[in-house]
């Protein structure tokens, strides 16, 4: 389709309403050391408001970033910081930029054997760079966005998007505006840098050879100063939902868990403990059995009471059955403090119900201890659910210590056997880093 003013006709031109999109044709090969700048100056007439789209792999070969590697894998390795989900050998991985993309954008297409094209070390600068050398070479108002092919959760197909970008408002938040019946917009930002990026992509095409495209009628986005870039599209992590894959999500979950034994006042989502119930209760257990019971303890008043109740009868048994004296008991008892400190609890309880019976001692210890794994296996799922939720937890054991007690001050059934309680709470303070524990010393090959 031919543009309004009868320039690009022919030349696969896109045109939107007021928009247009045209190829810019006649590029040469890029390599390394080309002035990019120079090439797509003198391969078209650009006018202010001008938006250029650029296909990072012009910028990458510019900018030697085409290196020997025999083993593509490794390259992936050396280019990711984390990664974000795999299944067999396709990963999905976030590179140093922030960006999350399949295989670090490492691309072993249409480069010379044991090569791979790596990504614009910094897609933002390299805009910033493009930039600068063609409003010099031009003399016009451009704006200069680094695209490059991604794939998209829950939708099939690719498209390209903005890698990098200069001189554009990358973001259009429509926030505080109201629509055609007078509604707030309290959501809606549009990324216009990706929609132009998308745009382009439909007159650049994958194996037409045409890795810049122009993009005119939106001079109203194009500003004087290059702006933040395509970085202020990467979303924090911390607001990103859906940040890691299933089997990384659990591994991560498993990592996070970790005692704390100080909390923020914070209250506790009652909610989210009980989607935390729900993962506990899928663990296995024995004879198709329930075993787990978890008593939420949710009232100040009745947490008061259990642990008081706790305390005296850990002070009465260390002073009767061990002879301890006060300062020795004090010094004990004050481990409980995790326990009072906490703005919530949760007391797993074991019960036998389902299990089998037996006459003889060996095997009724045996029976028994399946169903103590069992709630072992629970607790663990409950640990690491409350992880998944953000919170904290501390797994104590005082209960088993004084189960008749705890049962009369929660008022549970006799067949009911507290194992230990759960402090619940929102971490004071972060984490401190820990090591990876390698397995070889825990693992016995036969």
């Amino acid at each position: 389709m031919a543009r309004a003013d009868g320039v690009g006709a022919g030349r696969g031109c896109a045109e939107l309403t007021g928009l247009q999109v045209v190829p810019v044709l006649g590029l040469p090969e890029v390599v390394a050391g080309d002035d990019l700048a120079e090439l797509i100056a003198k391969a078209d007439e650009y006018r202010d408001g001008d938006v250029l789209l650029v296909t990072s792999k012009i910028l990458s070969k510019a900018e030697g970033r085409l290196v020997q590697a025999e083993d593509r894998e490794a390259a992936i390795d050396a280019e990711a910081v984390r990664v974000v989900a795999r299944r067999g050998r396709t990963r999905i991985v976030e590179n140093r930029n922030g960006l999350v993309m399949a295989a670090a954008g490492v691309d072993a297409s249409n480069t010379p054997p044991g090569t791979v094209l790596l990504l614009p070390e910094d897609p933002d600068a390299s805009a910033r760079a493009l930039r600068a050398g063609l409003q010099r070479l031009t003399g016009r108002r451009l704006a200069v966005v680094v695209t490059d092919t991604f794939g998209r959760p829950w939708r099939n197909g690719l498209t390209d998007v903005a890698i990098g970008a200069a001189g554009l408002r990358v973001l259009d938040d429509h926030r505080g505006r109201r629509d055609s019946h007078g509604n707030e917009l309290v959501l809606t930002v549009t990324a216009t840098a990706d929609e132009l990026a998308a745009a382009g992509d439909l007159v650049k095409g994958k194996a037409t050879g045409t890795p810049v495209a122009v993009v005119r009628g939106l001079a109203g986005a194009v500003t004087e100063e290059d702006g933040p870039g395509a970085a202020a599209l990467v979303r924090p992590s911390a607001d990103d939902l859906f940040r890691l894959g299933t089997s990384e999500a659990v591994r991560e979950a498993v990592t996070l868990r970790r005692t704390v034994r100080s909390f923020t006042p914070e209250p506790v989502d009652p909610g989210a403990v009980r989607r935390a119930v729900a993962a506990a209760v899928t663990a296995p257990a024995p004879h198709h059995t329930t075993p787990w019971r978890f008593v939420l303890v949710e009232s100040a008043e009745v947490r008061t009471r259990l642990l008081d109740a706790m305390l005296d009868a850990w002070r009465r048994d260390l002073a009767e059955l061990d002879g301890w004296d006060e300062a020795k008991i004090a010094r004990r008892t004050a481990r409980g403090e995790v326990l009072r400190g906490a703005p919530y609890l949760v007391v797993p309880c074991l019960v036998m119900d389902g299990s089998h019976t037996y006459p003889d001692a060996r095997r009724a210890a045996a029976e028994r201890e399946m169903f103590v794994v069992a709630a072992g296996a629970g607790v663990q799922n409950l640990l690491v659910a409350l992880a998944g939720e953000g919170y904290g937890s501390a797994w104590v054991s005082s209960t088993m210590f004084c189960r008749d007690t705890v049962r009369a001050a929660l008022d549970l059934p006799a067949g009911w056997d507290p194992m230990g309680a759960v402090a619940v709470g929102r971490p004071a303070e972060p984490a401190a880093a820990r090591a990876p524990r390698g397995v070889e010393a825990f693992i016995e090959v036969r």
